[in-house]
């Protein structure tokens, strides 16, 4: 049976959690607000520069179109990299979920539900996001997960055992969308739509720093020691340092924006 997590440290930094997405969500309604008038604007662009081109004959038509195809094609990429973030999330929330159920989580110490319910939600909030983003540039919305994590999951879900796997699993998640929002960043061409890959991706990168501490913790026979204050000698030297393992976060596992794309 597994160790039973004294969870005041998970007390507070689910609170911390729920600040900066809070703060995320403030950035990302502005963003969306944005984003709209940047979305009308285009397209009131695009259909002034075909009169033009009509007009002014086949060379000037020539540039304007291939100006007008440029634009389509930043927005298609635009709605792509909305919709493969939008599957993470809900792949993430089917996961969280799923360890919401789990025996060993529902008899489980009320602190350590709590923050599971907290990220699910975050993770509900982030998928609406992406999806409203990408219904206003045109696309449509993306309901299902991302077919390679899926796929990972389906195969991970028999082997788990007890909170670590969990933890582990939860843990490749968040990693793979804090890198994909990070890249996404510099990949989208709306500024708006970078601030909101740039509002979501910290909150994902803190989910998965503490989930790298409690494993480390989990792992070291420590989760007596997963709370405020932890007993310094009894902690291993990297516990400050364990759950921040990069000074810049990496995009090397990002996601490319057409993985999770609706065809």
């Amino acid at each position: 049976m597994a160790e039973p997590i004294d969870t005041r440290l998970l007390a507070e930094l689910t609170e911390h959690s729920e600040d900066l997405h809070s703060d995320a969500t403030r950035i990302t309604r502005a963003s969306l607000d944005e984003h709209a008038d940047a979305t009308a604007e285009e397209q009131s662009r695009t259909h002034r520069w075909w009169r033009p081109a009509f007009l002014g004959g086949a060379a000037a038509g020539a540039v304007l179109l291939g100006s007008s195809r440029a634009a389509a094609a930043s927005v298609a990429d635009d709605v792509m990299a909305l919709q493969t973030a939008a599957s993470l999330e809900n792949l993430a929330v089917n996961v969280y979920t799923t360890a919401a159920g789990l025996p060993f989580i529902q008899s489980g110490n009320a602190v350590v539900k709590a923050f599971i319910e907290k990220t699910t939600a975050q993770h509900k909030a982030h998928a609406q996001a992406f999806n409203a983003a990408a219904v206003k540039a045109g696309g449509k919305e993306q309901t299902g997960p991302d077919p390679k994590y899926a796929a990972i999951v389906q195969q991970a879900l028999p082997t788990i055992k007890g909170p670590a796997d969990v933890v582990k699993l939860a843990i490749t998640l968040e990693d793979v969308a804090a890198q994909t929002y990070t890249k996404n960043v510099s990949q989208v061409s709306d500024p708006a739509l970078r601030r909101l890959f740039g509002s979501v991706a910290p909150v994902e990168a803190q989910h998965k720093a503490v989930l790298l501490a409690v494993q480390a913790l989990l792992a070291g026979n420590l989760a007596d020691q997963i709370k405020l204050p932890p007993d310094a000698a009894a902690l291993p030297a990297a516990a400050g340092s364990v759950g921040f393992p990069d000074a810049f976060y990496p995009t090397k596992d990002a996601s490319p924006i057409t993985e999770g794309a609706v065809k």
